[in-house]
């Protein structure tokens, strides 16, 4: 990509100006509309028809532009054949054979060439709509994207799926293969594709089909569920430092720690209330146990992702060695009969919580066509943990003594935690590969050298009538906009932010109502799980064993709901439309959970639990997904990040939660379900008002 950057012609550039979605008059239209509307000389049903045709006329122009492209590319490569067949003939046909190749590869340059002019569109396409949407408070890009891509003749998938570009792909690949791997023999790569050494400028050309390629539903929503941040099309520079620094052990490693932290979370949920009577504490005191790791993974998250920022290996075994003594401390209180060392055992559990490094690995060190996967692998790793943490419970019906050790139902969750995380730790230290500090030093500097296609077309003017001086700056609603006439260096808005504070101040309304919403389900969800054990035996007699099948359930329920939310709810309705539904369901199962007048029933609890888990989970896919395109871009970096401020949120929720089982448990156990609900009721209700409020600006 970098030598193609270098071979542009002024020529070139100048010939193809006239085809770019002219992004400025767009803009200067949109601004028109604005002052129409204000003044009442234009209906918001003329701005949609009028705006709509302009950008039909825009697209329009571009994909004939696209098929001409493809047209004479067709007709080279048909030249080229007739060539190809000619030199089959010749017994001696070696400087041929280069020849053809060369002429191969300048086909293969021009391919780049219009990929680029596809993903400049694309671009400035993207950017357009979502400016509209800013400035009018309404899903514009929703209408539109949606009334266009699926139509028998629409000229808009043109533009996002490139269709056509694939047979022009294969055609170059193939036949340089030909050439390259088989001079004098011709066997096809189609008989024998573990001969084929593709050229360089087929993978170029494979690599900015990636780019453009677009996910699968599902995939896009579950990986957005791990809320990984992304850039819609990175520059070819940071995809390289990716594909360096990527290791599938590594990456399989990380996601590992996910899996058995999630399990150490909640394989203590089914026993944490006769754990805490059997060191002599109240059976609520269970809310303590459990949030305890809570309190501690506030504080652990800032300095996991400060430290992910110098190294990845040193924090992971850091976590692991933590969590080992975390979880010997918590079954060695048992014998030690002390509640002390049964919280401190908790509290260095949740200082060994690594998720921060977790996440920020997969948005630094996995290339980009492989981060949804990844981040997609995150959620089912943690919902398969979440799961398998009170199945496991379900185990260690066992009491028996090793010398002065006891092992019980109590203490053998902390005893196999602690010999799963040394068996991790052995296998971090021996597997783990720490990706190459220098690179991730120099990634803006290497950025700016590589002479990238994308950086040399905008030193050359090939954008401006595209993205003429385009920079974010802040709205009357803090929103980012795009303006023109700006001489600040795009840079500036990648840097990633150096506080706190600063984080906080690039959060918009609607951002703080979505981790406003986010806090309320993970403090109903920390809420509903954390006393299950403690109202299930007080209600309904149920055994350890019975919970824990229960709670198991209930995980188990997390990644079928996302499949149903992101292959079919997704697509029917949009993404704000399902976050104010959902939070009205939780609102519902929360009411149905009260116990009011007649005597509690399993199915009122069993179903009121259900309801409010399910719509828990749905409503956190869609906030996360949200949150994914509405915070600022700034913020998908660094030490303070989207993904931390979003843990920081559901932490403090669980923190919360937590402290409110114990609080209500002065109140006596059979005042303890109504009393926990009672929050969980006040700051649905809160949510849903706020995400009313908000409801026009979430898209």
């Amino acid at each position: 990509m970098v030598a193609f950057g270098k071979k542009l012609k002024e020529s070139q550039i100048q010939e193809w100006q006239g085809y770019y979605i002219n992004y400025k008059l767009l803009k200067k239209k949109v601004n028109r509309y604005a002052q129409q509307l204000e003044i009442g000389a234009q209906d918001h049903h003329y701005v949609l028809k009028d705006f709509s045709r302009m950008l039909d006329s825009q697209i329009e122009k571009i994909v004939l532009f696209l098929l001409e492209q493809q047209g004479q590319l067709a007709n080279r490569l048909c030249d080229l054949r007739e060539q190809h067949d000619v030199i089959l003939q010749l017994s001696n046909g070696g400087s041929k054979i280069c020849e053809l190749q060369e002429a191969y590869r300048g086909v293969g340059h021009d391919l780049l060439r219009l990929l680029f002019f596809v993903e400049m569109n694309a671009i400035g396409l993207r950017k357009i709509l979502k400016k509209f949407d800013k400035r009018f408070g309404y899903r514009f890009t929703n209408y539109y994207v949606k009334t266009r891509a699926n139509h028998p003749y629409s000229q808009l998938r043109q533009v996002f799926r490139h269709v056509g570009i694939g047979a022009v792909v294969g055609a170059i690949s193939r036949n340089l293969a030909d050439l390259q791997d088989h001079q004098g023999n011709y066997v096809s790569i189609y008989d024998q594709p573990a001969l084929s050494h593709p050229d360089p400028i087929v993978h170029s050309i494979k690599a900015a089909v990636n780019k453009l390629s677009n996910s699968t539903n599902f995939l896009e929503f579950l990986g957005k569920h791990a809320f990984i941040m992304q850039d819609d099309l990175p520059s070819p520079s940071e995809d390289d430092v990716a594909e360096q620094r990527y290791h599938f052990m590594s990456l399989l490693l990380n996601l590992v720690n996910t899996f058995l932290y999630m399990v150490n979370t909640y394989i203590i949920v089914p026993t944490a209330d006769d754990y805490s009577l059997s060191l002599g504490a109240a059976a609520t005191v269970c809310g303590v146990v459990i949030g305890s790791m809570a309190v501690a993974q506030v504080f652990s998250s800032v300095y996991f992702s400060a430290w992910s920022n110098r190294s990845y290996l040193r924090p992971l075994v850091f976590s692991s060695i933590v969590l080992l003594i975390g979880n010997t401390l918590y079954a060695l209180a048992y014998d030690l009969n002390s509640i002390v060392v049964l919280l401190v055992g908790r509290l260095f559990c949740g200082l060994g919580s690594a998720r921060a490094v977790n996440r920020r690995y997969i948005s630094d060190c996995v290339p980009h066509k492989l981060r949804m996967r990844a981040s997609a692998g995150f959620v089912s790793a943690s919902a398969l943990g979440m799961a398998c943490g009170p199945a496991l419970a379900c185990l260690f019906q066992t009491d028996f003594k090793i010398y002065k050790l006891t092992f019980n139902q109590e203490t053998l969750p902390g005893w196999i935690m602690a010999i799963s995380w040394l068996v991790y730790l052995l296998w971090l230290l021996i597997s783990f590969r720490e990706p190459p500090q220098e690179i991730k030093r120099d990634i803006i500097p290497q950025e700016v050298r590589a002479g990238t296609v994308v950086n040399y077309a905008v030193e050359n003017g090939i954008t401006q009538p595209l993205l003429l001086n385009m920079e974010p700056k802040q709205g009357e609603n803090g929103d980012q906009e795009y303006d023109d006439g700006e001489d600040e260096s795009c840079e500036k808005t990648r840097k990633p932010v150096t506080s706190i504070v600063s984080a906080y101040r690039l959060l918009t309304p609607s951002v703080k109502v979505q981790l406003l919403v986010y806090f309320m389900l993970k403090y109903a969800m920390e809420i509903l799980l954390a006393e299950a054990s403690v109202i299930t035996a007080y209600y309904f007699i149920w055994s350890t064993n019975s919970v824990a099948i229960f709670l198991a359930c209930l995980g188990l329920t997390v990644l079928p709901v996302n499949i149903i939310v992101g292959t079919y709810i997704s697509n029917m309705f949009e993404e704000r439309q399902v976050l104010l539904a959902s939070e009205i369901m939780v609102l519902i199962g929360i009411l149905l959970s009260f116990h009011i007048g007649i005597p509690y029933s399993v199915p009122q609890y069993v179903g009121s639990a259900l309801i409010t888990f399910v719509s828990a989970e749905v409503l956190e896919g869609v906030n996360l997904s949200l949150l994914s395109r509405v915070m600022s871009s700034r913020l998908s970096r660094g030490t303070y990040n989207g993904g931390l401020l979003s843990t920081e949120a559901g932490t403090l929720a669980r923190v919360i939660a937590d402290g409110t089982i114990t609080l209500s448990g002065y109140f006596g156990v059979a005042k303890l379900l109504n009393a926990t609900l009672v929050p969980s009721l006040f700051i649905c209700i809160s949510s849903i008002i706020a995400t009313c409020f908000t409801y026009n600006s979430l898209y």
